[in-house]
């Protein structure tokens, strides 16, 4: 079967191209791609080529496929595997195979026939053996590509800890009732970390989101309300933290001067990081998460606080595969909706050029489906349009909030131009 892919040939070299894949054999699977989200790492990826501990060092002569964050159906399914997995199915991939031949080899960096921005793949059978090919049971395709990024905020939450007083173990997980910050929280990661927070079974009782923005502030108002927050049993507040008046020891205030119990840093900023670590609570926990490209970043932090309250910090990056299935099974409920991540709707044909540019185009999700001709465009641009399948488009998000949803997902696939 011929496949069209964006492959990887080195730094700042992907090519869009069209070439056979071979026929699978008994322990693999061919699988179509319907939709994959454009990724930061695939950047770093696509600037350090082979010198990325994830790409082949000869894939200059053995190009990969790009593209991590993907959702599709199964086509055929290899005899080995037809006890589990059936054509039709639906699916993600958990990329992170942490393979015993190489812990660092992923779908998207490191193989010839598998990698999200395709048309058909070849499932190897590592995916498989891994168990990281994830059965997904929602109606739409784009949530299952959102779910690696999710999995990454759901990993945050759980890799959260407390402790209790002369007792040396960790309580994973975040404090059940407390006091929850999400600095720098406007934007696509931290409305998917408001979502989860609000909807999760290990929620907050108090929750503060804070950015200096006060239309990204109105958008996740009206995306994540307070009034759901309140059905939920979580109290929530959005604060603009550019103003005099909304500084440290107010936003402490709320909580009648105990602090949070949880703070989350979603922007690798320094007087961000700072804020973070003034605003903690005895037993407090800091969570990194915004990664820095800058590595000698760093901050300050009172480590008389460390050692007299307890205070600590964490990081992580990525989420695992069980983080992933968390993710999958509650948007399959419909308990969260990480639709507010996407900013971007295109056509296989724009991947490349999104890639070699994602740095500098703003807002957050660029969510690629794999069998359309479409140029990159902003949701919000939809109405600008004259071409009639994005004016389509802009009148069904207006409907839903602004938001991607599976009714413009089905539109558009049924009546966009095929690639």
């Amino acid at each position: 079967m011929k496949t069209k892919a964006n492959r990887l040939y080195g730094k700042m070299d992907v090519r869009l191209e069209e070439f056979e894949l071979p026929a699978i054999k008994d322990d693999e699977i061919l699988a179509r791609i319907v939709s994959d989200s454009v990724c930061m790492s695939s950047y770093k990826a696509l600037v350090q080529g082979k010198d990325h501990k994830r790409v082949p060092n000869d894939v200059a002569e053995n190009p990969v496929i790009i593209g991590h964050e993907f959702c599709g159906e199964i086509i055929e399914v290899g005899a080995k595997w037809q006890h589990k997995f059936k054509p039709g199915n639906k699916f993600s991939v958990q990329p992170a195979l942490n393979a015993d031949f190489n812990p660092y080899a992923a779908p998207g960096y490191s193989f010839r026939y598998i990698g999200g921005s395709a048309t058909y793949v070849v499932i190897p059978s590592v995916v498989m053996e891994q168990n990281c090919l994830l059965d997904y049971g929602g109606d739409a395709f784009f949530y299952g590509s959102l779910s690696e990024p999710m999995s990454c905020i759901i990993g945050a939450f759980h890799a959260t800890y407390h402790t209790k007083y002369g007792v040396y173990e960790h309580e994973m997980g975040i404090r059940q009732g407390g006091n929850m910050a999400i600095l720098a929280g406007a934007g696509p990661m931290g409305l998917g970390a408001v979502d989860y927070a609000i909807h999760s079974d290990r929620k907050p009782g108090f929750l503060i989101v804070t950015d200096i923005d006060d239309a990204r502030l109105a958008r996740a108002a009206a995306i994540l309300t307070v009034e759901e927050a309140a059905k939920n049993g979580v109290k929530l507040m959005y604060i603009n933290t550019s103003k005099p008046e909304n500084n440290n020891d107010y936003i402490k205030s709320l909580t009648d001067g105990k602090g949070y119990d949880d703070v989350f840093v979603f922007a690798p900023v320094k007087p961000v990081v700072e804020q973070a670590d003034s605003l903690l609570a005895r037993d407090g926990c800091l969570n990194f998460f915004a990664g820095p490209t800058n590595p000698e970043f760093s901050a300050s932090m009172n480590f008389y606080n460390v050692h007299y309250s307890m205070t600590h910090i964490v990081g992580t990056s990525g989420g695992n595969t069980d983080d992933m299935r968390e993710c999958l099974k509650m948007v399959s409920e419909g308990k969260i909706n990480p639709a507010a991540m996407i900013t971007h709707i295109g056509g296989l044909n724009s991947t490349a050029d999104t890639l070699k540019n994602l740095p500098n185009i703003p807002g957050g999700k660029k969510l690629i489906y794999n069998h359309i001709d479409l140029p990159l465009t902003a949701i919000a641009d939809f109405s600008k349009s004259d071409d009639p399948l994005l004016q389509q488009l802009a009148l069904i998000v207006e409907r839903n909030n602004g938001l991607w949803c599976a009714e413009a997902e089905k539109y558009l696939l049924a009546n966009a131009k095929q690639i």
